[in-house]
């Protein structure tokens, strides 16, 4: 599994975690964000930095080098937006793993509770989300889920929010987590966009899965492959909204990897296996209790009916499904559809 997604994932739903927490609290708190930088080489985009009046605080901006600004500003932010610009050396930035010196402009404002709830939740949860915000902090927009189509907040004009959130939606849609900042309407805005990274969870062994690891490759998703049924049950509990399970292994025992994540509502759980495999699996897993609302999250046959007949066209089938569930499509021939071609 790829370690540098994992770190990743578990950060943002740390961040996540405290903010849904501190709002669902009363408690007022406030975000740093990355206004403009110069050097450091390659850094992660949406960098977030959050804390409360009473001194908690999760997150990083620069791994920890530029504390010295962003720490007061946090301060400060819970009830005031405001900035401040500071510079990291050669040697300090290297300490850190960053890759050489650099300096930077941070924008501290607000999030209040309703945002830091909605924006807190889907970092949490895997779903992907945005903070749009004018570049004096003044004003905070958050949208969420899927299509980021949950929207709290409002940059103080319908026209601007509009604009906003179609670009938003539109850096989401390349599936990368990005920063941006630019101007709408003569309103400078800061656009902070997270895209959860997919993991797929093959469990078995056999062709199919060695052609979905390359699929899967090529989709810029991380990869786990587990053969036990505790490794994949363990696996199946860190899931997010983003990940995905494809179960190769026909065997009643695996069921539990599939109770684990039907009763979880995380993620896509698709399962290979003919129809009388299906039925038989659907037969055992109504028996332990598993309901037909839960039920139906299962997706077996796994896959879109393009006739694959060998590994690597069922995993061209394979992930072809999850895309179109996960955007809401039908997986039809795009001639006979009138609504929107890419994603």
């Amino acid at each position: 599994m790829d370690t540098v997604k994992t770190e990743e994932t578990r950060h943002r739903r740390h961040v996540g975690d405290a903010l849904r927490r501190w709002a669902e609290q009363g408690r007022s708190a406030g975000v740093v964000r990355v206004l403009q930088r110069h050097g450091f080489g390659t850094v992660a985009t949406g960098q977030l930095l959050a804390g409360t009046a009473e001194g908690a605080r999760v997150g990083t901006v620069f791994e920890g080098t530029m504390d010295a600004v962003a720490l007061p500003l946090l301060s400060s932010a819970v009830s005031t937006p405001g900035t401040a610009t500071g510079h990291v050396t050669e040697p300090n930035a290297l300490a850190a793993g960053l890759a050489c010196s650099g300096g930077a402009q941070l924008l501290g404002h607000p999030l209040p509770a309703p945002l830091a709830a909605a924006l807190g939740s889907a970092l949490a949860e895997g779903e992907p989300c945005a903070l749009a915000s004018t570049v004096d902090g003044s004003v905070v927009l958050v949208a969420a889920g899927p299509g980021l189509t949950d929207v709290v907040g409002t940059l103080g004009d319908t026209n601007v929010d509009e604009v906003v959130l179609g670009r938003v939606r539109e850096l989401a849609r390349t599936g990368a987590t990005a920063t941006e900042q630019g101007e709408v309407a003569d309103t400078p805005v800061l656009l902070d966009v997270w895209v959860p990274v997919t993991t797929m969870l093959i469990v078995g062994r056999g062709a199919i899965g060695a052609a979905l690891a390359a699929q899967c490759t090529l989709l810029g998703w991380a990869v786990r492959t587990e053969t036990e049924v505790e490794a994949a049950v363990l696996a199946v509990k860190e899931f997010t909204a983003a990940d995905v399970l494809v179960l190769l292994d026909h065997g009643p025992a695996f069921d539990a990897v599939l109770v684990e994540l039907l009763r979880s509502g995380r993620g896509f759980c698709g399962a290979l296996g003919s129809r009388h495999t299906q039925e038989a699996r659907r037969r055992r897993l109504r028996a332990a209790g598993i309901t037909d609302e839960e039920l139906a999250r299962l997706h077996g046959p796994v896959g879109l009916d393009v006739g694959a007949a060998r590994p690597a066209e069922t995993a061209v089938s394979v992930v072809a499904e999850v895309l179109a569930v996960r955007r809401g499509r039908s997986g039809g021939p795009l001639a006979t559809t009138a609504g929107r071609i890419g994603g």
